[in-house]
């Protein structure tokens, strides 16, 4: 019984036993966690900047700031914490809240607003609040001017943009104040949506213009309006507009750039390309810290709780596929730092898809900054530019231009700047890279713009600039007449020369920019020639443009023919190395080909397509020395084009110096002349060149010299020569020109 007793009461017991245990636990929980929260207390007691912080907080309305030492402390402290570390986001909201509400008078406001330096980033709240103030606390233009520089600083760090953008109009009534204007459009322009643009906000910037100018930052809004609501914008913009905005990071640069330095933070580099900081021993100089590409982000850092496909906008940064991408293409939100673009293949292929004019905008605004401010306005002649992070940067912008097959208008805008400072040897491939990209420039500005400073570069650089400059103008000739045959209308009256862009350009105004462009190519190219001794390097470079030059009516659909000057026709033509001779040959056969399809094309559309008749004449002239001296053996004839007095021709004792440069003795084919003789003659001490011009062995040398891989001269002869062979000895040829 009493083991019956035992058994029924030990549950009892067990269920006190752990009762008793789970009140100790707790208590020694409850004891260690008011042990943590005195201890973090006490921490926060002896913390001074907490203190400072808890002080700007609670600080009365009115409390005098002069001759208070406790306020002169605090302030000392957030400003060691800010220059050193960054305020953190509790500690930017208290201290702009601090300052923009005028608790202590305007004294310390513009002193707060120089150090709130971010650790990471910027409450969407403290922002707005601090918008709010500018409407209701009477703070001194001065200081609203700091305060808004201040928020165009660090625009990219604010943690989301929905707040500001629903306070649109609260922010767009300030620009009616003349100091406040330039600094209250950009951050507008900054945070302008489709629906932002009203049919009254068009109008007040329109009276304002009227006031005060055609004012570039106006401009710059205005033209943001048309892109997104084109019918409530009447006004005529150009379409190369002058950057309204400056950059206005000058006092939190340095101080940002050090806070990035010491956290290994990524984030203040976003802000811009241009955060650096000033050489002590030039204060012109600059050191490209910050030429990598921001990280691409979303414009609102918190995470989704929805799916994406139950969101209004989805952010760039969260597709991971092209598919994914045509999914949500018209839900598209650009990410908050728009450089971010170049680093990302699917943000390109974005731009290509639905080129988004207020993206190009944005995209063009930021590296229309980056370049000028990191390779223009420079004090050292860019000698530290030839840095890795540069060379990176200007790649990426290369192939970011190849990829979308069209260059920015900002870089464009930068090279006509940057070549008048340029030395040439510079990043020469990347410079050279984005100005082959340059979009067609009208005949009246090409020579100011590109030719001037490029001649000069010409003439006084090395052979390698030479031959990389005529690479680069062959390349932009080549994307201009691609641009033409892709862009141009059937009734061949305009054509658009750019897809992301409402330039325009008629026909005629194209072929003169395309002419003006051969035209000045052939001038540099023959000067160029005779500074170098007709280099078979340059020559070979000078060749390839024309090439292009030669085909750019049936390739193109260009109705313009250009021949080559003088200066490069005859380098060409007694050039000691075959490949130059054949090149020649098969340019000048390319060019019969062309004027022969352009004349049968005129016969038919009469009036509406036109080739000069000099052009002919050029032709034919050239045609026929080359016949008659690769071929008739008649060097040094009159008509020739190239005359040398009788008494000068006998001085140079050279035997028989009418056959010097046919096809035998040209000293670019004699080598394979005297192979040819020792192979059909192999027995024979005494070698006669002249033998291999009787009827069969000339048939078998043409052959011979067409399997050396010289289908330019082949062709050339095939199309330009007609034989007829006689049952004696030599040939009797007749020669085919063009007639008009």
């Amino acid at each position: 019984m009493a083991a019956k007793l035992n058994l029924s009461g030990s549950p009892d017991s067990e269920t006190s036993s752990l009762n008793e245990q789970s009140v100790s636990s707790s208590r020694s929980v409850n004891r260690s966690l008011r042990v943590a929260e005195k201890e973090r207390r006490k921490n926060e007691a002896e913390d001074p900047f907490v203190a400072a912080l808890k002080y700007f907080s609670d600080v009365e309305a009115g409390t005098p700031v002069q001759g208070n030492d406790e306020v002169e402390r605090n302030m000392v402290m957030v400003e060691k914490v800010a220059y050193s570390k960054g305020l953190s986001p509790e500690a930017v909201s208290i201290m702009l809240e601090f300052a923009m509400s005028l608790r202590m008078g305007t004294v310390l406001c513009a002193r707060v607003l120089k150090c709130l330096i971010p650790a990471t980033v910027v409450p969407q709240e403290a922002v707005v609040r601090a918008v709010v103030w500018l409407g209701v606390s009477k703070i001194p233009v001065t200081t609203q001017i700091l305060f808004i520089k201040w928020v165009l600083t660090i625009f990219d760090m604010i943690d989301a943009k929905d707040q500001l953008r629903a306070i649109y109009g609260f922010i767009f009534s300030f620009v009616t104040e003349e100091n406040l204007c330039p600094f209250i459009c950009h951050l507008l322009y900054l945070l302008t949506r489709k629906e932002s643009v009203r049919v009254f906000r068009v109008r007040k910037l329109l009276e304002l213009q009227s006031k005060l100018g055609r004012q570039p930052f106006l401009l710059s809004l205005l033209s943001l309006y048309k892109v997104f609501c084109p019918e409530l914008v009447t006004l005529s913009i150009p379409s190369r507009v002058k950057s309204g905005f400056r950059n206005h990071n000058m006092p939190w640069k340095s101080a940002l750039i050090a806070v990035q330095k010491r956290a290994g933070s990524q984030v203040a580099s976003s802000i811009s390309l241009a955060f650096t900081t000033k050489d002590k021993t030039n204060s012109r100089k600059r050191k490209h810290c910050h030429l990598e590409l921001p990280a691409l982000s979303s414009v609102v850092c918190k995470a989704p709780t929805e799916p994406s496909s139950s969101r209004k906008v989805v952010p760039l940064v969260q597709l991971n596929s092209f598919a994914q991408l045509l999914e949500n293409m018209h839900r598209i939100e650009l990410p908050a730092q728009m450089g971010s673009l170049l680093g990302s293949s699917l943000a390109l292929q974005y731009l290509d898809c639905v080129q988004d004019e207020s993206a190009l905008l944005r995209l063009n605004f930021w590296l229309g900054y980056a370049l000028h401010e990191e390779f223009l306005f420079c004090g050292d002649g860019g000698a530290s530019q030839n840095s890795e992070e540069a060379l990176h940067f200007l790649n990426k912008l290369l192939s970011t231009q190849h990829f979308l097959q069209e260059g920015f208008s900002s870089s464009e805008a930068f090279l006509y700047k940057f070549l008048n400072v340029w030395d040439g040897s510079l990043l020469r491939p990347q410079i050279l890279g984005l100005l082959s990209n340059i979009p067609v420039v009208p005949s009246s500005q090409i020579g100011r713009l590109l030719f001037e400073p490029l001649m000069q570069l010409f003439f006084t650089s090395s052979l390698f600039f030479k031959c990389g400059l005529m690479e680069c103008l062959n390349s932009m000739l080549l994307k201009w007449l691609t641009w033409h045959s892709v862009y141009a209308l059937e009734d061949d009256l305009d054509i658009s020369l750019n897809s992301h862009t409402s330039i325009n350009m008629t026909l005629s105004g194209f072929k003169d920019s395309v002419m003006e462009l051969v035209d000045f190519v052939g001038r540099l190219a023959s000067v160029g020639l005779q500074l170098e001794g007709c280099h078979s390097l340059l020559l070979s470079f000078t060749l390839d443009f024309y090439e292009t030059v030669c085909d750019t009516f049936l390739k193109y659909g260009l109705p313009l023919v250009v021949m080559p000057p003088p200066g490069i026709f005859y380098p060409a033509l007694f050039a000691t190395d075959p490949v130059s001779v054949d090149r020649l040959a098969y340019i000048m056969y390319r060019y019969k080909v062309n004027l022969t399809s352009a004349k049968n094309e005129e016969k038919i559309r009469e009036q509406a397509f036109h080739i000069s008749g000099q052009t002919f004449r050029e032709f034919n002239h050239y045609a026929v020395v080359m016949v008659n001296c690769l071929w008739n053996s008649k060097m040094f004839q009159p008509g020739m084009g190239i005359q040398i007095g009788n008494e000068l021709l006998l001085k140079s004792s050279v035997p028989q110096y009418w056959t010097s440069f046919d096809l035998i003795h040209h000293p670019a084919f004699m080598s394979y002349a005297i192979d040819f003789h020792q192979k059909c003659w192999p027995g024979t001490k005494d070698m006669d060149l002249n033998s291999i011009k009787h009827s069969k062995p000339w048939s078998w040398y043409l052959e011979y010299l067409f399997n050396q891989g010289y289908d330019g001269l082949k062709q050339f002869v095939q199309s330009n020569i007609s034989r007829q062979l006689a049952t004696g000895e030599g040939q009797d040829d007749s020669l085919s020109t063009q007639q008009r």
